[in-house]
């Protein structure tokens, strides 16, 4: 790698990727990563599942411990810029053990996230064709909510899209912000729409938590809504490839504050159109169901085409910063050099996002063994939510850790600096192990099947115990100088956890 040089607020900044992108990129990369027009699309179906008529109040209650870790991740990424972000920052503030386990839980949960969005755009194409008069080919009935046949056809999407996320992240953000001004453009209009047509009555009680018949339904409200805002922190992900680190804070917090209100349009907007049933019945098929309740053909495809763009957005924005995290862990040896290797060409660590793509692709294969796409996304988004709870709230911890003495020397900083990070941290990682328990005492035997506590259980723990042993071996058969320091091997040579670097580092939010 080359040498260091410096960037905002005193902070080393590492170097190897090109700096090519501004704000507007990072949000393009950050929004499509966190994929309003796909969990609007297939996902309001799971949490209403769950929650009912409270589905906006939860998604609200949500964004406050989500907010409290974006500003954490966005102090942190000011004064050390750093494409591996949570898993550099948590090493060196916390733990080296800890940091490369939250690194690890990132890249598997992508994996998994990656092959059953593969699974969504094959589906969102079926859809399309159902549309257009094609329910069969050669005797087969085509069906939207088979797995197998929905990953099959999304596969070719996720080969496309790796080819893209190799040419680098400025041609695909150029992409992105196509892709997001027609998903946006229709989203908001349909939704808009529903709100003005729907048959529904509105109700305030709807904003109402309380309405909820228990607690254990909220957390597990809660968790899913948290997987809704995952994304965000792909703004820092490309950090090192953004001109000014600031930018890359103040996209993510922007695009929490975004993906906010396009949530809550969407779940009000639902519930005017739709009844509970209704949305509960038809989750993986939700935008294309409200797009028929609310316009003919042709115009009934709008929302099915914005779901394929947010799907193709989603993967090619999820690939980009999981590529780079892995790119960090390569170059700190505690993965292997296959990670690190720099197209000449291209500049991105190309080697490393096609073999991303292609174990994304294995899994997405592995999964069809849950037939339903419905049952495999209602089981995918707990199990990964545990998981993003679990690493959102290490990494406020670290930010919270990081930050300490600015509670102290400048005290209405430090709430925001300290206090709302760790609190956001209490409440992901109470609500995680809540969930977790519940999955726990809720079967008594392991089942392979997406309604059984023990096999949504088993992901987490599986990605926990697999950590722990690529971790041993990163320690003390490669001997990473990661777990002597739990520093990225670029992040500079001054002690940003001791110096006037942390005091203070205002975000404007």
């Amino acid at each position: 790698m080359a040498a260091q040089n410096t960037g905002t607020a005193g902070a080393p900044q590492a170097t190897g990727l090109p700096k090519t992108l501004g704000i507007v990129d990072g949000i393009a990369i950050a929004a499509s990563s966190t994929a309003a027009t796909t969990s609007i699309g297939v996902g309001l179906g799971v949490i209403a599942a769950v929650v009912g008529l409270q589905m906006p109040v939860v998604l609200l209650l949500a964004f406050v411990p989500i907010l409290g870790i974006a500003g954490g991740y966005a102090r942190l990424n000011r004064v050390e810029p750093n494409c591996g972000n949570s898993y550099v920052w948590v090493g060196r503030s916390l733990n080296p053990w800890l940091g490369f386990l939250t690194g690890w839980m990132a890249i598997i949960a992508v994996v998994v996230f990656m092959a059953y969005t593969t699974a969504i755009a094959g589906s969102a194409i079926l859809q399309l064709g159902g549309m257009a008069g094609v329910h069969g080919i050669g005797g087969l009935v085509l069906d939207p909510d088979s797995t197998l046949q929905s990953t099959l056809v999304g596969l070719v999407i996720l080969g496309a899209v790796t080819f893209t996320a190799v040419r680098g992240v400025a041609v695909a953000a150029r992409l992105q912000k196509y892709l997001l001004v027609f998903e946006y453009a229709v989203l908001i209009g349909f939704c808009v729409y529903g709100l003005f047509a729907g048959s529904q009555p509105f109700s305030l009680d709807w904003f109402n938590p309380f309405a909820i018949p228990s607690f254990a339904l909220l957390a597990q409200g809660m968790v899913i809504a948290v997987f809704f805002y995952w994304g965000f922190e792909a703004a820092f992900s490309v950090s090192e490839e953004v001109r000014d680190p600031r930018d890359a804070s103040r996209a993510g917090v922007i695009t929490v504050f975004l993906a906010l209100g396009l949530f809550l349009l969407g779940a009000v907007s639902f519930q005017r159109v739709l009844t509970p049933a209704e949305l509960a019945d038809n989750g993986t098929v939700g935008l294309a169901f409200l797009g028929e309740a609310l316009a003919g053909r042709p115009l009934a495809a709008l929302p099915v085409i914005a779901l394929m763009f947010s799907v193709v957005a989603s993967l090619q924005a999820t690939v980009i910063p999981s590529a780079r995290g892995l790119f960090a862990m390569g170059r700190d040896r505690t993965l292997g050099p296959v990670w690190t290797r720099i197209h000449s060409r291209y500049g991105t660590p190309a080697a490393g996002t096609v073999l991303l793509g292609g174990i994304s692709a294995g899994v997405a294969l592995l999964a069809t063994v849950i037939p339903k796409l419905s049952d495999l996304l209602g089981a995918g988004i707990s199990s990964i939510g545990l998981v993003v709870a679990l690493w959102y709230g290490l990494t406020a911890l670290a930010a919270a850790v990081r930050f300490r003495r600015v509670l102290w020397e400048h005290p209405w900083e430090g709430l925001r600096a300290v206090v709302s990070p760790a609190l956001s941290a209490l409440v992901l990682l109470a609500l995680g192990g809540y969930l977790g328990w519940i999955f726990y005492t809720s079967a008594d035997h392991l089942e392979f099947s997406a309604a059984n506590g023990w096999f949504q259980l088993l992901f987490p723990v599986l990605i926990v115990i697999s950590g722990l042993v690529v971790a041993a071996h990163a320690k003390w058969v490669r001997k990473s100088p990661y777990f002597v320091t739990g520093r990225g091997t670029d992040a500079g040579d001054a002690d940003l956890l001791d110096t006037p670097a942390d005091v203070p580092v205002t975000i404007p939010f």
